[in-house]
């Protein structure tokens, strides 16, 4: 089970490096979101009674629920580097600069190793 997760979050991932530019925001954006969610979640469950009340009476409603707050949470997930420069400004700005230059001198290479490992190995068997 746990490697189709992770197989299900190494495709989901793909995409969000693609469509966002494979770097320092593409990684921002996944783990904002991917924060949000478990967040809404963890509140929603948390609200419910017990979790068979959940289950029998919540459920529909929930599912409605949670796909709006998933719409705020793409919107929110988007502006991620606000949050980091609203933070503590101006040490947000500077730490967001630096986490730029570190991501791509050390970060970006081992993830795109990890996330494309066939272009890789098509890379070394044409050399």
């Amino acid at each position: 089970m746990l490697g189709k997760a992770q197989d299900w979050f190494r495709c989901w991932f793909t995409k969000v490096w693609k469509v966002r530019g494979g770097g320092l925001y593409a990684c921002g954006y996944a783990i904002t979101f991917v924060a949000l969610e478990v967040t809404t979640v963890v509140g929603e469950l948390a609200e419910s009674d017990s979790i068979g009340n959940f289950l029998s009476e919540q459920l529909i409603e929930f599912i409605f629920r949670f796909a709006t707050d998933s719409i705020v949470n793409l919107i929110k997930a988007l502006m991620w580097p606000v949050y980091i420069v609203e933070w503590r400004p101006p040490f947000g700005a500077i730490g967001l600069g630096i986490a730029y230059i570190v991501f791509a001198k050390y970060l970006k290479k081992p993830i795109t190793e990890w996330l494309f490992p066939e272009a890789d190995t098509d890379t070394q068997t044409e050399s």
